[in-house]
This record gives structure tokens, C-alpha cells and sequence, in this order.
């Protein structure tokens, strides 16, 4: 069968390739409004959102950045990955019962609509539909040059796609996703999640036993070949350290329910008493999941450490160039296959709630109404974003890992104190909100633009969330406490 290897895994990823083009074409046909497009009527059950809710959050961050991460720092990233399964609870207990509600009593499609009722602020909608725009685009950016970067690795192993491109799989992968969005929405993304989910935990799991077996004597072999190079890969903290470990830590915790794309997700299920399921269930997934994230990295640092593999060319080739030669073929080409519905969906996500920032947010915010034939724009605005998302792909010379985390510290900054603890406490004003989300995104930016070097190697995210969360609570207390509408209080005393 290994003769037959890169056969299987091209055939895997065009069968995959089809559905996504089969599943768009369905989608189509139930997506009557822009309320179908962007959050799927809110008729979605249990299983359905829970797949989709922590397949989105690991996607092409977590199956090629994840990787690539422990390869280049060790276990350093390990708190990225074991802090965003404890925010999962943060999300649910804190978040996802007002959100829902929120939704409910006002029809709201998108986070800024329920920052507006919850802060009666036009500003604050426009400040949180621009913060998802500009996250939307570097986290997009993810995406596709993950998606680009696995599909030139299973075509360069070919003889007739050798010499293919990044630029040239950065168009191939664009185009699939382009059309899967355009036509089906978040619908096309939700149901291809239920799929998608259950691919990725059994992947996570059968890889991990996959990675065990390279060595003779398992992770144990690969470990001490680390401990006896310089030992510091498989400290608790890897090569970076404590404080930029810890920095994730509270960045990932915390930050997952200021995740606009999480957040949205948790808008869609039909009843609330559902959340009692989906927390579990979500968890589990993802636990058993980002095993993968683990277990590559560190059996591929080791190869190289031990001399049994070549260097890597990039960091962000661990995941791929493990699958290519360590799995089984029929594995690798599930996987592979797992890992573009991962970032198809996931871009998905993103594209639905970038559109909906430009098209619903942003017009409502600045002259009191949406566009005229939302459907139709929310499409045109999808083709736009996928362009420059690709554009930011191409030109980037940052790692996955590392561009998904800039994505996730810029909406961890500005929203997790909007959200998190503006939907708990009632003394938190729109003020409050418009100053924390303004001075995250000075930070984020300033700190990305200038290449600024934070002292023990920090995130520059948790430095913009740890400053937009006092600037939030300071400038709530110094206020006076508005009377907030009746509805929206009564969700707030829940």
C-alpha cells in the first residue's frame, strides 16, 4: 500500500474537495435570508453545535500551527492548547446563557448587535464590528496559508505538481473555499462541522497512536532523545519560558469567549437548556483532538534532534511532513482530509462573521440600518475579505501558529471585557467598552506594526487584554450607573 500512499491522500483530499462543493450547493438551497446565512435560523441541536464549536477553534491554528509551534519552541505552546479547554467553561458559565437570551429578545444576528443592546451605544457596535474585521483578517489569513501550505506539500510529492507554488495552492484552496462560503453560509459550515468533528477525534486520537509507534520505545525514546540534546524542549514551560507561557495561559483561557466566531456559535442552538450537553461534549472533542498537537510536535522535533530526519524546511511543514511519511496512508489521507474541513469551516466562520461586520454591523452603526439586500452583499463581501485574507497569506512571513495568535489576542483584548464582564455586571458602561476596545487595538497593533520586543518574550495580546480589562473596570467605576432597558436587565438578572 505505500506505493499507493500520495494516490490515497489526493484522493481522500478531492473527495473531500467535492463534498465541500456538494455541501455549499445544499446549503444554497436552505439559505433564504441573512438571518440563514449568518447564524443558521438558531434552530441548531446539541451535537451539531458542540462539533462545530471546538472545530472551529482548532481548525488549521491547532492541526499545522499547533505543531509547527512545539517543533520550533518546545512545549511552550502546550498552554495555548491545554488553556483554551478551560475556556471553554469560562465561555459557557459566563457568556453562553446571556447570549443566548440576548439573541432571543432581540433578534440579534452578530456579537456587535448584541453589544449594542447590551450598551445602547452606536459606537461601541462600530468598534466591535471593525475589531472582527481587522481579527477576521489576520485569523483568515491562518486559515489559507494553512490550507496552502498542506495542499503544496501533498502535491509536490507528485511528479505532475512538483514545482507547484504556494502561490498557486493559495489560489486552488481560495477558489474551493470561496465557492463553499459564498453559497451555503454558516450553514454550509455548521453541518460540515458535524463531519468534521467527528474526522478530527478520531484523527487525534489514532494519530497519537501513530506518533507513539515511531519510536521503539514510544514518547518516552523521543523524550529522552530531547532531554539528552538540551533538555529545556520538554520543560514545562519550553524555550520560551515562563512568562510568555504563562501570558498564553490567561491570553487562551480567558480569551476563548471573546472569540466573535465561538461566540456566534453559541447564538445557533435552539433551546438553552442544550448548553448542558454542549459544554461536555465540546470539551471531550476537543481534548481528545489536540492531542495532535502534542504528540506531532514533539516525534518530530525528536527526528530532527536524533538525526533520523531531515530539518524541517519550515516549522509549520511538522503536521504535514509526518503525516506524508509516518502514517499509514489511509490515516494520512483522513487526516489531511480532516484537517481542510477543519480550515474550510473554520474560514467559513470567519468569512459569515466578517460579512456580517461589513455589511450589517458597520452600516447599522453608522447610519442606523443595514444594507438593502443583505444575502447578496453578505456574498459580495465574503469573495472581498477571502482576496485580501489571501493576499495577507502570501506576504506574511510569520508562522501559522503565530499569525493565529495575533488573530486570537486581537479579539481577546477587545472583547473579553465587553463581553465577559460586561454581560455579568451591571454597573459596566458603554464608555468603558468603547476606551478598552480602543486601547487593545492601539496595543495589538502598535506592538505588530513596530515589531515591538516585550520584555521575557510576553504576548503582545496579553498585554492588550490585561490593559483594556483595568481600563474597563476603572472607567465603569468612576461612572454613574445608567438604568439599563427593561428586557435586557431581566437577561442580565439570570
Amino acid at each position: 500500500m505505500e506505493e499507493l500512499r500520495q494516490p490515497i491522500i489526493l484522493g481522500c483530499v478531492a473527495a473531500y474537495m467535492g463534498l465541500c462543493i456538494w455541501v455549499g450547493i445544499w446549503a444554497m438551497r436552505r439559505t433564504k435570508s441573512a438571518g440563514d446565512f449568518f447564524v443558521a435560523g438558531r434552530g441548531l441541536g446539541p451535537v451539531v453545535v458542540s462539533l462545530a464549536v471546538f472545530s472551529s477553534t482548532l481548525s488549521g491554528f491547532g492541526f499545522v500551527g499547533g505543531p509547527g509551534l512545539v517543533y520550533a519552541t518546545g512545549m511552550s505552546s502546550i498552554w495555548m492548547a491545554v488553556c483554551s479547554a478551560l475556556g471553554y467553561a469560562t465561555g459557557f458559565y459566563l457568556v453562553a446563557k446571556r447570549i443566548r437570551m440576548v439573541a432571543e429578545v432581540r433578534d440579534t444576528m452578530s456579537l456587535p448587535d448584541v453589544v449594542f443592546a447590551r450598551y445602547g451605544s452606536e459606537t461601541a457596535r462600530l468598534l466591535t464590528a471593525g475589531t472582527i474585521l481587522l481579527g477576521v483578517l489576520g485569523y483568515l489569513a491562518t486559515q489559507i496559508l494553512a490550507m496552502a501550505l498542506v495542499l503544496q506539500s501533498i502535491l509536490s510529492a507528485t511528479e505532475m505538481f512538483a514545482d507547484i507554488s504556494l502561490l498557486a495552492s493559495v489560489v486552488i484552496s481560495s477558489a474551493v473555499l470561496i465557492f463553499y462560503c459564498v453559497t451555503g453560509g454558516i450553514l454550509a459550515s455548521v453541518y460540515t462541522d458535524l463531519v468534521q468533528g467527528i474526522v478530527m477525534i478520531l484523527a487525534g486520537a489514532l494519530v497519537v497512536i501513530t506518533a507513539a509507534s515511531v519510536f521503539d520505545g514510544g514518547f518516552a525514546e523521543a523524550t529522552g532523545i530531547l532531554l539528552a540534546n538540551d533538555g529545556e524542549d520538554v520543560m514545562p514551560f519550553g524555550t520560551l519560558g515562563s512568562m510568555a507561557s504563562l501570558s498564553w495561559y490567561f491570553l487562551f483561557g480567558l480569551g476563548l469567549a471573546g472569540q466573535p466566531h465561538v461566540a456566534t456559535k453559541m447564538m445557533m442552538n435552539r433551546k438553552l437548556a442544550d448548553n448542558r450537553v454542549i459544554l461536555p461534549m465540546t470539551v471531550l472533542g476537543y481534548v481528545v483532538a489536540a492531542m495532535l498537537w502534542v504528540s506531532i510536535g514533539v516525534i518530530m522535533r525528536a527526528l530532527v534532534i536524533g538525526d533520523i530526519a531531515l530539518p524541517l524546511g519550515a516549522a509549520d511543514e511538522a503536521a504535514p511532513a509526518f503525516l506524508s511519511t509516518y502514517a499509514h496512508p489511509l490515516l494520512a489521507g483522513i487526516v489531511f482530509a480532516g484537517l481542510f474541513a477543519a480550515i474550510m469551516s473554520t474560514a467559513d466562520g470567519f468569512l459569515n462573521i466578517g460579512a456580517a461586520a461589513i455589511i450589517h454591523d458597520i452600516p447599522k452603526a453608522i447610519r442606523g440600518r443595514s444594507l438593502n439586500n443583505e444575502l447578496f452583499w453578505a456574498r459580495t463581501a465574503t469573495i472581498i475579505l477571502s482576496v485580501v485574507a489571501a493576499a495577507i497569506a502570501l506576504y506574511s512571513d510569520k508562522l501559522v501558529g503565530l499569525l493565529g495568535a495575533f488573530g486570537w489576542g486581537t479579539f481577546a483584548a477587545a472583547l473579553v471585557p465587553v463581553v465577559i464582564i460586561g454581560l455579568n455586571w451591571k454597573g459596566a458602561t458603554a464608555r468603558a467598552a468603547i476606551v478598552a476596545i480602543t486601547s487593545s487595538l492601539a496595543i495589538n497593533f502598535a506592538i505588530q506594526l513596530w515589531q515591538i520586543q516585550i520584555p521575557y518574550k510576553m504576548s503582545g495580546g496579553f498585554l492588550a487584554m490585561l490593559t483594556s480589562m483595568i481600563l474597563f473596570i476603572v472607567v465603569s467605576m468612576m461612572e454613574k450607573q445608567k438604568p439599563l432597558p427593561k428586557d435586557i436587565d431581566r437577561v442580565m438578572d439570570l
